[in-house]
């Protein structure tokens, strides 16, 4: 059987965590500190299940990323102690519904809806993957890359957000970290380029096994 996080799990994602995605998304100069929100577990789905492509939006769109999940719990974690609480990591598709996502400044609608994105196949063991910067990001859809990037090109590392995150609430055992997708995204392409039943999404990191579903329609 394919790993899955438990339903306790908490899902904290990094926006705009790529030079490359921040600037076409139009979000000018990056903070100092990480932009994060939050998923649910029911917005997730295994490999190989379908992601849903919802009813009432044409808007459906692919982020591939980068996961860690932790192992160890901690609060106020330092950037070098950071690493030493990774259980291992895994690729994650954070499918996103881009015009609920724009209803508001906040994010929540439109990457939460039921079954809209994956994660897995695998959890692959911190020590086994090695150094994460020496990977790289490569989204398909129906074979064609979409999106490629080197992990090193991050904004904010994963060290960064594993301390900055447990500054404000205890990381525990099974929490997941996505660590943002980079530039390539459907909304932003000419024409754009969204998810319709029917469609295949690959989300392959370097040195994991890749993450694919395909996409299917609700109900």
């Amino acid at each position: 059987m394919t790993w899955f996080p438990q339903a306790h799990a908490r899902i904290f994602c990094a926006a705009v965590n790529y030079a490359a995605h921040r600037d076409e998304m139009g979000r000018g100069e990056s903070g100092a500190h990480p932009m994060l929100f939050l998923r649910t577990p029911q917005s997730l789905v295994r490999a190989g299940a379908g992601l849903v492509k919802p009813a009432g939006s044409n808007c459906f769109d692919f982020e591939g990323e980068l996961a860690l999940v932790i192992g160890t719990p901690g609060r106020h974690i330092s950037r070098e102690r950071a690493l030493g609480h990774v259980a291992g990591w895994t690729p994650f598709m954070d499918g996103s519904v881009r015009d609920w996502q724009r209803h508001t400044a906040q994010f929540t609608p439109g990457k939460n809806f039921d079954a809209s994105g994956s994660i897995g196949p695998d959890l692959v063991p911190a020590e086994a993957f090695g150094d994460y910067r020496a990977r790289s990001l490569t989204t398909r859809v129906n074979d064609v890359v979409v999106q490629h990037t080197e992990i090193a090109l991050m904004l904010f590392d994963a060290e960064t957000l594993i301390s900055y995150i447990s500054a404000f609430t205890e990381l525990r055992e099974g929490d997941i970290i996505a660590t943002g997708t980079c530039g390539g995204v459907g909304e932003k392409r000419k024409p754009p380029l969204y998810l319709f039943p029917g469609d295949m999404v690959e989300v392959e990191i370097s040195g994991l096994p890749i993450l694919r579903n395909p996409v299917v329609a609700e109900g």
